[in-house]
This record gives structure tokens, C-alpha cells and sequence, in this order.
């Protein structure tokens, strides 16, 4: 079968590519994004093209299945360029799925698509309004809405929708450190040992997975025969005393309304990317319950969220990246760019 990656260069769409190149029923992956990689992966090609205004039809056209990746964490100072990357975009893909005549089509959802339920387990009938008032909660709903309504409208398209927590892998770390710390973290100070207290928001508990544990479950939703929405997670959950445990340190408990104003100071003067509204969200996401896609699609993580989180930070004090732009290896010059163009004012 023929795939196409929509988002094929980041930190899940490199682990799908990965996933997708080792099985043998898929016989030709084509990796859309913005900027075309170095990276050249077995049965793989890459295109150049943005979700946003590019036409898609003809990559699309004689695909078997569409796995749709893509989205824009920045910048939070210009919302209209991540709603016209993420909502606009994703309609387009949509759009451009059923014009090609794709038979399968399969989304990255989010934990953060879901309505408020601190402390809750939920299985996939939790509803998924979010919280609107964080950017990437009201676009993640809003996408599950336009999804609902391609799935009453093309009722012969297989869909799936995968709600994965937060996903971590080494190559990914720099990345991530781009996406929602910034260029001013000193990535030294994540090595085990050399913080002896570490802040801590009190109540902030949440779930992860490994970029390859999640892409086994995409590729899983490829080659299946799943439909509809499902979990993902690994276990335990991480708290104030397991990320105390991965960085050799204290954990000190910050009020939530103390960590806010600090976060909110630090966005409005463009110290850091990360809104002080995805905090607001963070602290309100429910737990996954992923009894369906374990028993489904006999999914099962390999990776603890704690060694998955624990890569990460390695990552980020050694640096890490790969061959793609999203995932290109920390600098001074990179970080000199971050800060000259504007923390949190740029796509990264």
C-alpha cells in the first residue's frame, strides 16, 4: 500500500516514517512538509509543500491511507498563523483526502482535545471541547469537529483519530526545547544531578509515550482495520516526585497562580514561546484510560513514560536533532536566531 505523511519531518512524523518503512505491506511512503530533509529513509519521498495554501490533491492522489501530522506550536504571539497552519490546514488535508479518493485517513488528536477532568481516567467518550482559551486546545477541538463532520459525510473513509499524550524521543529533544522553553534555558542545567531544587507547578500530573511506542499505534491504524478514536499513553504517570527522580533533585511545589504570573511575564516580554495558556491547560487535562486500542488493535507501550521523558532530557543537554529542519541540532547560532526574530513570533 501507498501512504502519505502529512508532517513527515517532526518529532512523530519522522518515528511514523520509521514505523512504516519496516512493514512489509506498505510499499511506498510519500513524506509531505515544508521544507524538504536530508534524511533519505528506505521506500520514502519527500515533497515540499504547506497544508496551509499548497495545492494537495496530487501528492494525495493514489494513496491507500493519509496519516496527517502536521501542526504549528508557533508562535503564540501571532494566533492567526497557528489557526490558519492547524484548523485551515487540517480542512484542506481533509478536503484534499476525499478529492483524491483516499480510503483511509488518520489524524493526530491529542490528551489535549479533551474537556477539563483533573484527576479522571477517561476512555474515548470524554468529550473533546478542550480549553478554548489556549490556542492549541481550541484548534485541536476544532478539529475533531471538522473531523466529525468528513466522518458523516464520507462514511466509506475508514477514520481514525489518535489521542496520544505528550510524546518524547532523544532526536526530538532540541525540538521541543525550541518549541516551549526557548533559546535562554541553559540545556546543561537538565543533566541529572546539576539542578538541587527544581520548581514544581503543585497538582501538575500527566501522562507520555515514546515518539516509537505512538508511531507503532499509527501504523498499526495504517495496516488495521480500527475506526474511530483511540488513547494512547504509556504508564506511570509523571508527577512532582518522578520528574524529582529523572533529574537527581528536589521538587519543590509552586502554587499554580505563582507559576502563571511568572510564565505570563516571562511570554508577554519574549523570554519564553510557551503561552501561559497551554499551563491553564496542562493543569486540567484528564488521564487516558487506553484499554481500547490495547484490546483493539493490540497495542502495548514499550517505553516508560519516565525513560521516555528521561531520553528527552538528555537529549536536550546534549543537543540532540536529526537530518530534518523541525528536528535540526541545537547551536549557538540557532539560538541567536530563536532570539533574534522574536521568542514565540516565529514558525518553528
Amino acid at each position: 500500500m501507498k501512504v502519505v505523511v502529512v508532517g513527515a519531518t517532526g518529532n512523530v512524523g519522522t518515528a511514523v516514517v520509521r514505523a512504516l518503512t519496516a512493514d512489509d505491506r506498505v510499499s511506498e511512503i510519500l513524506g509531505i512538509a515544508r521544507r524538504r530533509p536530508e534524511w533519505e529513509p528506505p521506500k520514502t519521498t519527500f515533497v515540499a509543500a504547506d497544508i496551509a495554501g499548497d495545492d494537495l490533491v496530487p501528492h494525495l492522489r493514489g494513496a491507500d491511507a493519509v496519516v496527517h501530522l502536521a501542526w504549528l506550536f508557533q508562535p503564540t504571539h501571532r494566533p492567526m498563523v497557528t489557526w490558519q497552519a492547524n484548523a485551515v490546514g487540517s480542512a484542506r488535508v481533509f478536503a484534499a483526502a476525499s478529492a483524491a479518493g483516499v480510503g483511509v485517513l488518520v489524524y493526530a488528536s491529542s490528551v489535549g482535545a479533551y474537556s477539563p477532568g483533573p484527576g479522571r481516567r477517561v476512555d474515548e467518550s470524554w468529550p473533546t471541547h478542550s480549553v478554548p482559551t489556549a490556542a492549541y486546545g481550541r484548534e485541536k477541538a476544532y478539529v475533531e469537529r471538522l473531523l466529525d463532520t468528513f466522518e458523516a459525510q464520507h462514511p466509506g473513509t475508514r477514520v481514525v483519530r489518535l489521542r496520544p499524550a505528550f510524546i518524547f524521543q532523544r532526536q526530538a529533544a532540541t525540538e521541543q526545547r525550541r518549541i516551549f522553553a526557548g533559546p535562554l534555558l541553559p540545556s546543561v542545567l537538565l543533566r541529572p544531578g546539576r539542578l538541587p531544587v527544581v520548581p514544581w507547578p503543585a497538582g501538575l500530573r500527566f501522562q507520555a509515550l515514546h515518539a516509537d511506542d505512538v508511531a507503532e499505534a499509527y501504523r498499526l491504524a495504517v495496516v488495521g482495520d480500527g475506526r474511530g478514536a483511540y488513547n494512547v499513553a504509556a504508564g506511570p504517570v509523571i508527577d512532582a516526585a518522578s520528574v524529582g527522580e529523572v533529574l537527581g533533585a528536589r521538587v519543590v511545589p509552586v502554587p499554580g497562580p505563582l507559576v502563571r504570573a511568572g510564565l505570563t511575564a516571562a511570554w508577554q516580554l519574549h523570554l519564553v514561546p510557551a503561552e501561559p495558556r497551554l499551563l491553564d491547560l496542562a493543569m486540567q487535562l484528564p488521564l487516558l484510560d487506553t484499554t481500547r486500542i490495547r484490546t483493539e488493535l493490540g497495542w502495548s507501550p514499550t517505553v516508560s513514560s519516565f525513560d521516555a521523558l528521561r531520553e528527552a532530557l538528555e537529549g536536550m543537554a546534549d543537543g540532540a536533532g536529526a537530518q530534518t529542519s523541525p528536528l535540526a541540532r541545537d547551536s549557538l547560532a540557532g539560538r541567536l536566531q530563536e532570539g533574534v526574530t522574536g521568542v514565540g513570533e516565529r514558525s518553528t
